[in-house]
């Protein structure tokens, strides 16, 4: 029985990967990583090497793997405002995969994981997973969380929106992913840019069934975002 028990000791750790390719919107995957992490889920990380410029150009921070808990830190401290130390961030529980390692643990279904979050998904990133080409290893863990039927969220984060990345949505809705658009909503009583980040955010983990605060949820009741609380 000694050799199962170990077994089970090293399949405790369960994360959510959580992948985020070169289109805008870094908050959004910030707010989800910090979402997770405030649940106590642990989370397997995969920052493409287009996001890293787009993490730049909208935050300032270069993400670099060998000093990738650094600047991850500074990142979810980040508000979506740009203002630094808006948010304490532990990232104890945050595993990095580079885009590069197509060897890394989650490239395998045989890798225990829950699921995977796309935030936020650029179009050139749909067309790579609803085509299965696996170019990198964002696109490689997301075609093997379809092939092992656990969730995958597509936050796809564009407009307009092309014949030809409609079609490829579909194929990914028709492949038993969420797709969920970056759209913020106003319902919820929306005082600042951060409130419209964390809505998004918040779409995302109720999709994948992670507990969370992030926004005020509706409740049948007309007014309610123009009241206190």
């Amino acid at each position: 029985m000694e050799p199962y028990e170990h077994v089970t000791q090293r399949q405790e750790r369960r994360p959510w990967v959580v992948g985020v390719s070169g289109a805008s919107g870094t908050p959004y995957a910030a707010a989800v990583v910090r979402g997770l992490l405030a649940a106590g889920e642990a989370v397997d990380l995969v920052v493409s090497r287009a996001s890293r410029l787009t993490l730049l150009d909208e935050t300032g921070i270069g993400f670099r793997d060998a000093h990738w808990r650094e600047d991850l830190r500074g990142w979810l401290e980040l508000g979506a405002d740009g203002k630094p130390h808006s948010f304490e961030a532990d990232v104890s529980d945050v595993k990095y995969w580079a885009a590069g390692d197509l060897a890394a643990g989650p490239s395998s279904g045989s890798y225990p994981v829950k699921g995977m979050l796309i935030v936020p998904a650029s179009t050139a990133c749909v067309a790579g997973v609803a085509l299965g080409l696996s170019k990198d290893l964002l696109q490689r863990v997301a075609s093997v969380t379809l092939k092992e039927r656990r969730p995958l969220v597509v936050a796809v984060r564009e407009t307009p929106l092309s014949g030809s990345t409609l079609k490829q949505l579909v194929a990914l809705d028709e492949a038993g992913a969420v797709v969920l658009p970056a759209s913020p909503a106003f319902y919820a009583g929306a005082t600042h840019i951060q409130d419209l980040v964390d809505f998004v955010a918040g779409r995302v983990l109720d999709a994948a069934g992670v507990p969370h605060q992030l926004y005020r949820r509706w409740k049948g009741e007309l007014g309610q975002a123009r009241s206190p609380g």
